[in-house]
């Protein structure tokens, strides 16, 4: 097993020379990488939902992972372990919601190490890593999901020796965004409502969770909706009182959720969970104090999404979940659920299943 020492002293040693391709990552950064790359180690497991768009063996090109399943989905990543037993022996390098640990990455000895733009490791950590013969490549689904997706996306191919299917998967889901920024802009003068997204909701007592400036508040605004967090957070996530929610008493009510709530009472949704069950859990989030008050709540404007869908490579069914509940009568024709169908049919080496959207009746 590498150590922290022994890397130190590789540090001190020149790289064997061989062939390399010359990449730009998502920090503007100017990597070469190997001309034949045989592993890859990722720090969220979001990075493995993008490569099982690309490839029908994802997990043949891992060389290591941090195991967060709460960011896949359980019932996803149980497809996964079926489809592929190999995932359960990959060795485990530290999550980009952890501090970065160097050792298990030198452990893992992967040909490139791919990280997150928001959370990867320091500077320092990267000179060690790559004076050590491990290339970083930095990615982005979060920060700016509608700059950054394609990108990530296409580094991920290069990597792997699948741009084709990246610039297939890449080409439909532009096709999809632009439909609605299209329609939008058609409808320039339709005005923009209020809507108040509760980010993990019932995951505490505390009220609550929301999107503010960036971030998951991007595909509000995008779909012609006005991110109440966005008025009052300047950062891309945190928590309004419930004061200022009810005094804004915004018009459309989205909770997100998914089965890491599950044992906190809180919103469940996705694979393993029947429309009745997510419509039971919805009901009881807009049933609590002060926002059961809301006009949303009382005119029936109340939706629950999946929140492993946003700041996702599959965000675009998310997107249009959103326009139709954002705007009903201009997207009436939008069908979010063929969209996830074409996905899984010509894309997932695994679909991708399960109760992801609701609404209260």
């Amino acid at each position: 097993m590498f150590t922290l020492a022994a890397a130190l002293c590789l540090s001190a040693v020149p790289l064997t020379a061989s062939a390399a391709q010359t990449l730009t990552d998502l920090r503007g950064r100017t990597v070469e990488v190997p001309d034949q790359i045989n592993s890859i180690a990722i720090d969220d497991s979001r990075f493995l939902l993008a490569l099982s768009l690309l490839d029908k063996n994802p997990i043949s090109h891992l060389a290591a992972w941090p195991k967060d399943i709460n960011r896949l989905g359980d019932a996803y990543y149980q497809g996964l372990a079926k489809a592929f037993p190999a995932i359960d022996d990959l060795p485990l390098v530290s999550s980009s919601a952890e501090s970065f640990d160097m050792e298990s990455m030198l452990a893992a000895e992967p040909d490139v190490a791919v990280v997150s733009l928001s959370r990867g490791p320091t500077d320092a950590q990267v000179a060690l890593l790559e004076a050590s013969g491990i290339p970083v490549i930095f990615i982005d689904f979060f920060i700016d999901p509608f700059k950054h997706q394609a990108p990530s996306l296409e580094l991920l191919a290069k990597l792997t020796g699948n741009e084709q299917q990246a610039t297939d998967y890449l080409a439909l889901r532009e096709q999809h965004l632009a439909e609605i920024s299209t329609r939008l802009a058609e409808h320039k003068n339709e005005t923009s409502p209020t809507v108040f997204m509760e980010a993990h909701a019932g995951i505490s007592q505390d009220c609550c969770f929301s999107p503010g400036t960036g971030g998951v508040g991007d595909y509000i605004e995008f779909v012609g909706g006005h991110n109440i967090g966005a008025d009052v957070l300047a950062k891309a996530s945190g928590k309004l009182n419930l004061e200022y929610i009810i005094a804004s008493d915004p018009q459309l009510y989205i909770a997100t959720g998914g089965p890491a709530l599950e044992k906190n009472g809180g919103l469940v949704l996705g694979a393993g969970y029947s429309e009745a069950v997510a419509q039971a859990a919805l009901t009881k989030v807009a049933s609590r104090h002060g926002i059961a008050d809301l006009s949303a709540v009382n005119q029936g404007r109340v939706h629950g999404l999946a929140h492993q869908l946003l700041n996702s490579p599959l965000d675009i069914v998310a997107v249009e979940v959103m326009a139709k509940w954002v705007h009903p009568e201009l997207f009436a024709d939008l069908d979010p659920a063929q969209t996830l169908q074409t996905i899984n049919d010509d894309f997932l080496a695994v679909p991708y299943l399960g109760t992801n959207w609701i609404d209260l009746p």
